[in-house]
């Protein structure tokens, strides 16, 4: 029987994974496993698919153009994050990428970027750029799950759509100083963040008469938008998630 040693190279995939099944890889791919991974015929590599959990593969071909991996064995199962989407703003471009990371390292299940009335940055998002961030992340945490990353789309529309089972935690910069109590009020949730400069008035009220928000506050600073999204995933998954 081979025996493998553990990769520590992990890539994901848009390929089924099981045993014996081969994973094809395009330029991008190659490039990364052999000319800066320095990979070769034999190596090992963690895969995922946000599917079939993990598995150990091994190169079978490698080359400038394309590879052929092989995939050996199932290392983990699929670990699916809770049922929590994080609705945010767009920021700076360097700042709405570090969202984008940490949504995933605090398990968001969904990235849902919105344009607010105080939205400044939202013309420069890109959402394949976004979902690369998401899938370099889950690579590097461990994770099993890439969420996907939704277009951009305007406030309004999005809560005029809105799940009604769905609670909505909103992070109300003008409740600074008042206590931090979430909800604890079990079924899917979202956590929304606002742009620099917080939501606009009309925002703010209308939220505020939604059945399913909840205004909750971050402490007794204002924090920046990217810091906000932190805190209140952080918060959200020590009161509902899965940090229990």
């Amino acid at each position: 029987m081979l025996r493998f040693m553990a990769s520590k190279v992990r890539l994901y995939v848009d390929h089924p994974l099981g045993v014996g099944q081969s994973v094809p890889l395009n330029r991008d791919q190659a490039h990364y496993l052999f000319g800066v991974m320095r990979l070769g015929v034999g190596g090992v590599i963690s895969l995922i698919n946000s599917r079939d959990g993990e598995w150990d593969a091994i190169v079978e071909k490698a080359g400038n153009k394309g590879g052929v991996l092989a995939c050996q064995a199932q290392t983990r199962g699929l670990q699916t994050p809770p049922d929590l989407w994080l609705v945010f703003a767009p920021i700076r471009k360097e700042r709405t990428a570090f969202i984008v990371e940490k949504a995933v390292e605090l398990g968001a299940a969904r990235i849902m970027p919105v344009r607010t009335d105080f939205t400044q940055s939202a013309n420069r998002i890109r959402t394949d750029k976004l979902q690369a961030h998401a899938i370099e992340a889950s690579e590097q945490c461990g994770g099993t799950f890439v969420p996907p990353v939704d277009d951009l789309v305007k406030l309004e529309r999005l809560l005029a759509d809105w799940p009604k089972d769905r609670q909505l935690m909103f992070c109300d910069e003008t409740a600074i100083g008042a206590p931090v109590r979430l909800p604890v009020m079990p079924g899917p949730w979202a956590v929304l963040i606002g742009p620099e400069g917080g939501f606009s008035p009309a925002e703010r009220d209308k939220l505020r008469a939604l059945p399913f928000a909840h205004a909750v506050s971050l402490g007794p600073r204002i924090l920046r938008a990217d810091t906000a999204a932190v805190a209140a995933l952080t918060l959200w998954q020590q009161a509902l998630g899965d940090w229990g």
